[in-house]
């Protein structure tokens, strides 16, 4: 008998949903790329329900009990006195999403002597720290591509809301107003903009070719060029780094993952070398930009807009310097978790642990960490180390 620790999000203020907006959603069976989608032997849920909260379970609760597991639920996972905390030390398997993360820190990792398996129930696995992971031979794997599509419309959506100034415009209808100049003056057109992307992997290439109908100029930066055929195909500029092609663009959107060598990438430092007026939009992790260096470039007017649905840590503070910035478009970590992508990624979910019981070899594409090395996935996207460090500062999100 395995202990599974899940650590999902609060359900919803007013309850588990009894009724949904949409009766189903549109069955896929591959990626673009051609990767089939999630195929365990069987699910529990119906596609479309709500999986990623505490009453949703990710579906797992009848799969592992009736296999003679023990699987809680908690959405309490931050300080010494969590569930999360209290529940380690004989738990084999962690599972949490990149939207209420489980901070797998070296501590806690040395506080759970029988832990073998961390799985990350969408994809991005730098909550855990790899390094410690990788010294205690522990398996971390994630659903690899479940998500990415749901990311990268997102950023659209962000892209189009912070350049076409939709929020306050928004705003000013809720305030039963009709201030057309209010609303214009930061508004503009994003034809003809300079758009760059760091990091060209399954979301940043989703998102060129999203915007390749908008007449942008597109470039890209990437430590693995695309092929040619992509390149032409797309109208797209390579960049041998980030410095080189954030100077040009008037939008830059960050699709890279958070290890050592990308932590605090947008500093003071950075982005005083782009465009004045020039726009980020962050939905890949909230690490990779300082904090307080984006406060300083939205006051300056550095920056025009900033937008994203990553933070760090997550929940983040109450008092979180984010919240109250000028003209952010920031939401919760959302993106990658509409319901069409937690079937998705519940599903993979259980294909992963579906191998795991069975002595099976997970997918290699889910693999972040295995046999005490970077493995699969993780090492195209990784590098070895730890960027939990400061995690604990989500404690004050509880006791704010």
């Amino acid at each position: 008998m395995a202990k599974v620790i899940c650590v999902l999000y609060d359900d919803p203020v007013g309850g588990y949903p009894k009724s949904y907006a949409r009766d189903d959603i549109p069955k896929l069976e591959r990626y673009p790329d051609g990767q089939t989608l999630p195929t365990p032997a069987g699910i529990d849920f119906k596609p479309g329900q709500l999986l990623g909260s505490v009453s949703g379970e990710l579906g797992l609760r009848k799969f592992l009990e009736s296999n003679g597991h023990k699987l809680v639920v908690t959405s309490d996972k931050d300080g010494a006195d969590s569930v999360l905390d209290r529940e380690l030390p004989d738990a084999d398997i962690v599972i949490s999403q990149p939207f209420w993360p489980a901070y797998m820190t070296a501590a806690r990792i040395a506080k759970a002597p029988k832990l073998k398996l961390i799985v990350t129930a969408g994809i991005g696995s730098d909550h855990t720290d790899l390094q410690a992971a990788m010294e205690r031979g522990i398996t971390v794997a994630e659903v690899t591509y479940c998500n990415s599509i749901s990311v990268s419309e997102h950023v659209v959506m962000m892209i189009l809301a912070l350049v076409r100034n939709y929020i306050p415009s928004y705003q000013w209808v809720v305030n039963k107003g009709w201030n057309i100049a209010d609303c214009v003056a930061r508004s503009y057109d994003v034809e003809g903009m300079v758009f760059g992307t760091v990091a060209a992997g399954r979301i940043g290439l989703a998102v060129l070719k999203r915007l390749k109908p908008f007449d942008m100029k597109l470039h890209y930066t990437d430590r693995h060029r695309l092929p040619q055929s992509v390149e032409k195909e797309l109208g797209l500029t390579f960049h041998p780094d980030v410095e080189s092609m954030v100077k040009i663009c008037d939008v830059v959107s960050i699709n890279c993952p958070l290890h050592p060598e990308t932590e605090h990438l947008f500093n003071d430092k950075l982005i005083a070398k782009m465009k004045r007026g020039a726009y980020i939009v962050n939905t890949a992790r909230g690490k990779i930009c300082d904090r307080d260096a984006i406060v300083r470039a939205l006051q300056s007017g550095q920056l025009a807009g900033y937008a994203g649905d990553v933070w760090f840590p997550q929940p983040a503070p109450k008092d979180h310097p984010w919240r109250t910035m000028p003209h952010h478009g920031m939401t919760p970590h959302i993106s990658g978790s509409s319901l069409s992508a937690q079937a998705r990624y519940a599903a993979g979910t259980r294909e992963i642990l579906e191998c795991w019981f069975s002595g099976r070899p997970i997918r290699n594409e889910y693999l972040i960490v295995d046999k005490g090395r970077l493995a699969g996935v993780g090492a195209h996207s990784y590098s070895a180390g730890n960027a939990t460090a400061g995690s604990d500062e989500a404690v004050k999100f509880k006791k704010g």
